[in-house]
């Protein structure tokens, strides 16, 4: 892989997107012809595509825990004896 200082910079600044995008535009033969403006945009179009790739997976993780977490639960049933205080009382209110 080729190595080059401003990689270094990149991955010291935690520009990843921008670190792999760069790579891969100095390994290509054909980027020697963009000006450094499509350079420039090409980079940060990957960095901006890293960064929301990286923040959906974050939330899919999120949401995956989540639902195996609903399933789980710590409630406990307490089965009551006799009649329901609502019962009882319902039929008191009807008889007056």
């Amino acid at each position: 892989m080729l190595k080059h200082p401003t990689l270094d910079q990149l991955s010291a600044l935690g520009l990843h997107g921008m670190a792999k995008a760069f790579a891969e535009l100095a390994a290509n033969g054909e980027a020697g012809g963009l000006g450094h403006h499509e350079w420039l945009g090409l980079l940060l179009d990957r960095e901006a595509s890293w960064r929301q790739d990286k923040r959906f997976a974050a939330r899919l993780r999120v949401a995956k825990l989540r639902q195996q977490a609903s399933v789980v639960h710590n409630a406990h049933r307490i089965e009551l004896a006799g009649e329901s205080l609502r019962r009882t009382q319902a039929k008191q209110s009807r008889k007056a």
